[in-house]
């Protein structure tokens, strides 16, 4: 099968908890088919797993057409944890090597969809808060700014990894006298079946649990937040402030910071609009790029990343 206009284009966003997948024609931009897959994060997985989840939710979406691999003009795979150039070559080289990437495949971070899903300005911040955090600023005439977004290693803080490792901080030192009693230690016992956070910390220590078993309670930590915990708030309200600081800084390195420009935010945190965690962001933006406008994005990132793999198709 072929698009009316010669081929397809694939289109991949591939996150920490899920891999979305559209087909396009090449001519219309129409999207013909898609496909799901489960998180793709070379971190976690290795490269080899990693590309495994892309491939098969690729393969799912070229079949829900009746198209072949070999129809693919173009595939433009948004992933995260792509985040230097050598993770970016080895991702590249083991898509290339599939049947559908065998003509041209671009590989890059997954922020860059995110950014086109919110706004086409030349000039403009995003960052994306979901199991971890990363972001990027883009300039007219091609430069960008970017973190390695490695975790605790590179300076970053929060998503949900982050917040969960937090959680048990906190928790410990609520439970031993160190800290403030908050609600969170009880919740984590709720999480982990544990009778006491010693209990845990003792589990996580010898392996035999882990903190990504809770990565997905988050919206358990953003409710209590709301209900008057005073630690749970300060969490939700720093994370603000990271998302805010982190637009902000990528945007002062391009010279950006006293412009007016978008700052888009999304993933599975930032997506939220939590009101207490726009209240942070917009306190780090007000001190730090007091000009940059906002903007929560709802929509799923695979719309920009169709947008960029058209026009990378289109224009090679």
């Amino acid at each position: 099968m072929s698009g009316p206009g010669g081929g397809l284009v694939v289109a991949v966003d591939g996150g920490g908890s899920k891999t979305d997948v559209a087909v396009l024609d090449l001519s219309s931009g129409q999207v013909l088919g898609t496909g799901r897959g489960s998180g793709c994060s070379h971190h976690q997985l290795g490269i080899p797993a990693a590309v495994a989840v892309v491939d098969g939710a690729v393969r799912e979406a070229l079949a829900s057409v009746g198209a072949a691999a070999s129809d693919v003009v173009h595939a433009g795979c948004y992933l995260t944890a792509i985040d230097t150039p050598a993770e970016q070559a080895d991702v590249r080289a083991a898509l290339a090597a599939l049947p559908w990437g065998a003509r041209s495949v671009v590989v890059d971070n997954d922020v860059f969809a995110l950014l086109r899903a919110g706004t086409g300005a030349p000039d403009a911040a995003v960052v994306i808060c979901g199991t971890g955090i990363n972001g990027v600023a883009v300039r007219g005439d091609g430069a960008t700014s970017r973190v390695l977004a490695l975790g605790d290693i590179s300076g970053d803080w929060g998503g949900s990894s982050g917040l969960a490792e937090q959680v048990l901080w906190y928790a410990a030192r609520a439970e031993d006298g160190r800290g403030e009693p908050t609600a969170l230690r009880d919740a984590l016992l709720r999480w982990t079946g544990r009778a006491s956070v010693h209990d845990v910390t003792l589990a996580v220590h010898s392996g035999e649990l882990r903190v990504s078993s809770w990565w997905d309670r988050t919206p358990e930590l953003f409710a209590l937040a709301h209900d008057g915990d005073a630690v749970a708030r300060l969490l939700v309200d720093r994370q603000g402030e990271e998302i805010g600081l982190l637009a902000a800084s990528l945007l002062a390195r391009l010279d950006l910071d006293r412009a007016e420009v978008p700052v888009v935010v999304g993933g599975g945190i930032g997506a939220t609009g939590d009101p207490i965690l726009v209240a942070g962001i917009d306190r780090a933006l007000a001190a730090r790029a007091p000009r940059a406008g906002l903007t929560i994005v709802h929509e799923r990132p695979i719309t920009g990343a169709a947008h960029l793999s058209l026009t990378h198709a289109r224009t090679r």
